[in-house]
């Protein structure tokens, strides 16, 4: 699919698969037919979108966090900007949803993570310590009950994200990724947790305990920025690195 005039950093497709949206550096947000390869509409606030979801109860409601401190929603039938959630201090790095689709979590370089209730444009909790660091990259456990933050002080925190979110104790550790936005995963049963680092590496955690179960040196010259856990067979787990590679693990 072309059409973008730089480089592309997030693509999320609807959930029947009918489309997919992409998200680029051009300060374009494109929604793709998935058959056709065409572009159905082309959605741009001038600012650079970082991450780009669906609201997952309603796919014609797009959600895009941006370089302008915004949380910017779009309704893909019109095209037009319909609700701007703005409380940010810096750019905004992930939009994930919790508690049934009832909220959003938003993560963001001024270090605070932002719990919102959708089509409400003030944020119904603040999560702030003067100890945290910027959180670029977060996903949930299956379940539902749990997502994962990747802070650059080296850490993988966790919270829950039922109807109350807040910080859980369980932490993890070991990996070197301060500088780099890498990526997190789970098995498809939730029970191991998985991270690239900016050596190459990729780890693995036992959930239960918190302990690392297993390294693997993935790729070189440069972090492993990417990893993901095959849906259907569980023994086998993808990983992208800036050596310009996707690599099947199994």
């Amino acid at each position: 699919c072309m059409g973008h005039s730089q480089g592309v950093n997030d693509v999320q497709f609807s959930n029947d698969g009918d489309c997919f949206l992409s998200s680029s550096l051009d300060r374009h947000i494109k929604l793709w037919d998935t058959e056709t390869g065409k572009c159905r509409i082309d959605l741009t606030n001038h600012k650079i979108p970082y991450c780009v979801k669906f609201y997952p109860e309603n796919n014609n409601l797009v959600l895009a966090g941006c370089s302008n401190k915004k949380i910017v929603q779009y309704d893909c039938r019109t095209g037009d900007i319909v609700q701007e959630y703005n409380h940010h201090l810096a750019p905004v790095n992930t939009v994930t949803f919790v508690d049934q689709n009832r909220k959003f979590v938003s993560t963001s370089d001024d270090k605070k993570i932002l719990v919102w209730e959708m089509n409400v444009p003030v944020p119904v909790k603040y999560i702030t310590d003067p100890t945290m660091h910027s959180i670029p990259a977060v996903t949930e456990r299956p379940g539902g009950k749990f997502i994962v933050g990747q802070s650059l002080d080296n850490q993988i925190l966790t919270f829950n994200s039922g109807a109350r979110v807040k910080p859980y104790k369980k932490r993890f550790s070991g990996h070197i990724i301060a500088g780099f936005a890498c990526q997190l995963g789970f098995s498809p049963n939730g029970q191991y947790l998985m991270s690239g680092d900016g050596d190459g590496r990729l780890w693995f955690w036992d959930w239960k305990s918190s302990k690392v179960y297993r390294k693997i040196r993935a790729h070189n010259d440069g972090p492993c920025i990417g990893c993901k856990w095959h849906p259907i067979d569980p023994s086998r787990v993808f990983t992208c690195g800036w050596d310009g590679t996707i690599k099947e693990w199994e």
